[in-house]
């Protein structure tokens, strides 16, 4: 992979990062389980991205994306 390519990628997941700012996951639980009984339950976890990391991703791949596009001498 090329830088350019590289810091397209950061750019994007970065982007992403500072418009979703994280995930929402359901797992689902045994509550009760007696026998032929069973009762579960859905449980809904957070999983937050702070907005910095996005920032500094998309920094990043500003940095790549600029030092690929200079010729080297």
């Amino acid at each position: 992979m090329t830088r350019t390519s590289i810091g397209i990628v950061l750019i994007v997941l970065g982007a992403i990062v500072l418009a979703y700012h994280g995930f929402t996951y359901t797992t689902r639980e045994k509550v009760i389980d007696a026998g032929p009984i069973q009762v579960s339950a859905d449980k809904e976890h957070s999983f937050a991205i702070p907005p910095v990391i996005g920032g500094l991703a998309v920094g990043a791949g500003l940095v790549l994306v600029i030092a690929a596009r200079r010729k080297p001498e």
